[in-house]
């Protein structure tokens, strides 16, 4: 584990003023090259500020340090925002800004010396709608640990209001079949209150078998299930971002802020957990 607080500020200034580079303090003092950088032209005055808000800080979260310590140490890539969704979670309101917790969390990397390693996504604007017009809908997978540390692979089903943006999850460990994809549709039905007007989706084959002339041949259980409900259906052509922007950002929305990282125990507390995260953040 790096150096801490005044020391490790200290030590830094010292061996830039002997002329060492970022790279040799980093290895010389074991800390990360991303700490060497933040504090390497910072002023004795702005390091004083800093130090005294981490105190005030702590005093909010340090009964948490241990528990965070470990989450960061066993997932690098965890952002602030999920660390304060499992506090919420484990632990009811937390009486903490966001801000506060992600300069919290900065502070409990500098301080154990545990770099965050960056996921990169994209997000894509798309045409506003009218109210109750649209829903989007698409699949995501992502592979998870139980309590025994075996791999679980976990399919998701996932419907965005195009106006509101309001969103709804269904999970499972297999893979979806026809019936499953229709039993989806009415769960999200009956959280949303309502359906739409019109769903867009990929071009999937549990819900079409066939483009004959650009004209779709859907299977016959979702034709069936499409002419009861009085939904029209779009299909997405190849990778549309202009209608697939908003649910390809609901699915991984959904894998890196909700799902990764965590241990899976069962699908129902998992479908559970994943609602209550929901009411939670949106």
């Amino acid at each position: 584990m790096g150096l801490k607080g005044w020391h490790m500020f200290n030590e830094i200034k010292n061996m830039k003023e002997l002329g060492l580079k970022k790279s040799q303090v980093s290895r010389y003092l074991d800390l990360d090259y991303g700490t060497v950088s933040k504090y390497w032209n910072m002023q004795v005055k702005e390091f004083a500020e800093y130090m005294e808000k981490v105190k005030v800080r702590k005093k909010i979260l340090d009964e948490y340090e241990d528990e965070i310590v470990g989450w960061l140490r066993d997932f690098p890539d965890m952002s602030a925002a999920q660390i304060l969704d499992w506090l919420k979670e484990r632990y009811g309101d937390i009486k903490c800004t966001d801000r506060s917790v992600r300069n919290y969390v900065r502070y409990i990397r500098d301080k154990y010396d545990i770099p965050k390693v960056v996921s990169k996504r994209q997000h894509e604007a798309v045409q506003e709608l009218p109210m109750g017009y649209q829903a989007q809908v698409d699949f995501g997978q992502i592979w998870l640990n139980n309590a025994d540390g075996k791999r679980v692979k976990l399919y998701a089903f996932a419907m965005v209001l195009s106006h509101s943006r309001m969103k709804y999850a269904y999970w499972q460990n297999k893979p979806f079949t026809t019936k499953d994809f229709i039993d989806a549709h009415t769960k999200a039905f009956e959280y949303f209150g309502g359906k739409t007007h019109e769903i867009v989706y990929d071009q999937d084959r549990l819900l079409a078998v066939n483009e004959n002339y650009g004209d779709i041949i859907f299977t016959e259980e979702f034709q069936n299930f499409k002419d009861f409900m009085k939904i029209r259906v779009r299909m997405c052509r190849g990778y549309d971002p202009e209608s697939k922007g908003k649910i390809e950002a609901v699915v991984k929305y959904l894998k890196y802020n909700f799902a990764k990282n965590r241990t899976f125990v069962d699908i129902d507390k998992f479908n559970e957990d994943c609602l209550l995260w929901l009411d939670r953040t949106g």
